[in-house]
């Protein structure tokens, strides 16, 4: 045992290395509390189906006119569109601390409390959410081709996606800035909503480093929607025409509080 320096005690001197060991592991919890990403990135979404509807024929006009007569008349037509499905719903969870095997050392419930975030909707079970940026036009035709759309048409993605008014938000830690990318803003009361960057209901189209293409909402606190029902978000994604199989989305969320 070494011996003590001359008017130091032994307790002075354990206390000494007790000081230096405490210092040393608050250094390296500092260093790792640095390591963690700012925000954590999107989660796969669990879903609880509510219900579907779906617009009816309609009702054909009429008319009775005298034999040997020339009407001129203007018809109105109706259809629904087969290139697109729509989404609608609310947003519930929680936030957790869990490892790699989902066991939870603490969660946070936020029922009751306002969340905010975004809703992701994409073709692709597994999103690359780093490197996120704007949809390209490359993008846009490639997922336009899928569906058999022609990018002329007034129903594609190209045309229907053809406005950039968003606000700006976060996806994880990356930013993606007001007014930068292809965006809509869904209906409100069955109307339209002018182009605002304040709008509910924003849609925004993204892609991944992979140029895996998502449909992005931000999410509202029970907002009245398209027909007037409080929702979280409500979004429409492309689906082709002609595929005998309706397209699978896969539903993410980047929720908090």
């Amino acid at each position: 045992m070494k011996t003590p320096r001359k008017g130091t005690t032994m307790t002075q001197t354990t206390d000494g290395r007790a000081r230096a060991t405490l210092l040393a592991l608050l250094l390296m919890v500092s260093l790792v509390a640095l390591a963690l990403p700012a925000s954590a990135d999107p989660a796969g979404a669990s879903l609880t189906y509510v219900s579907n509807t779906t617009a009816g024929a309609g009702t054909p006009g009429n008319r009775t006119d005298p034999r040997g007569t020339i009407t001129t008349i203007t018809l109105d037509g109706l259809q629904q569109d087969s290139f697109w499905k729509g989404y609608v719903g609310n947003v519930t969870g929680k936030l957790t601390l869990d490892d790699a095997t989902g066991n939870t050392i603490y969660d946070w419930d936020l029922t009751g409390v306002t969340i905010t975030g975004e809703v992701y909707a994409t073709r692709n079970s597994s999103v690359s959410f780093t490197g996120i940026q704007c949809a390209q036009d490359t993008t846009v035709v490639a997922e336009q081709d899928f569906n058999n759309m022609t990018g002329t048409d007034a129903d594609s993605i190209n045309q229907t996606f053809s406005g950039s008014t968003h606000t700006s938000f976060y996806v994880g830690a990356t930013p993606v800035a007001n007014s930068t990318c292809r965006a809509i803003a869904t209906y409100v009361n069955d109307t339209p909503q002018a182009a605002n960057e304040s709008n509910p209901f924003q849609e925004i189209l993204l892609e991944d480093a992979d140029a895996n293409l998502l449909y992005v909402t931000l999410i509202e606190d029970a907002v009245a929607g398209f027909d007037t029902q409080p929702y979280d978000f409500q979004m429409i994604v492309a689906e082709s025409d002609v595929k005998s199989q309706p397209t699978t989305y896969y539903f993410f969320t980047e929720i908090g509080s």
